[in-house]
């Protein structure tokens, strides 16, 4: 595929995108699939995976790698840090006021050029107590 191709804001990335803006939950892609399903019946799940990726790779959302499952993904591309459920798996926002100097203070610390930090909290969510 081309650059200009994976630019583009087809029809299919737009309602992903709108879906998943719809959404706290941070759906799996094949929760995403079956949200985009009802919009575009026709779509595959190839599609929406190679879209999924394309987006999280503009920037438009957020891809999660949590807990070593199964990826998830994030409409809310503003700077906040996630809990996940150590029994079922849910994944939920966690808006905390974080120093602001976490990362100055990781490259202070080490040789690398810190480029951003992900910040995931594990524990037990309502349903499974």
């Amino acid at each position: 595929m081309s650059d200009a191709n994976r630019m583009r804001m087809t029809k299919q990335r737009q309602i992903i995108l709108e879906e998943l803006k719809k959404v706290t939950s941070h759906p799996t892609a094949d929760e995403v699939y079956q949200m985009v399903r009802r919009r575009m019946p026709k779509i595959s799940l190839g599609t929406v995976y190679r879209n999924l990726e394309i987006l999280a790779g503009l920037g438009h959302i957020q891809k999660l790698s949590v807990g070593g499952t199964q990826k998830r993904f994030d409409g809310d591309i503003s700077l906040h840090s996630h809990i996940r459920c150590r029994d079922c798996g849910r994944v939920a926002d966690l808006n905390l006021k974080l120093e602001s100097h976490i990362e100055t203070e990781a490259a202070r610390f080490t040789d690398f050029v810190v480029l951003g930090h992900h910040l995931e909290f594990i524990g037990i969510c309502p349903e499974c107590q």
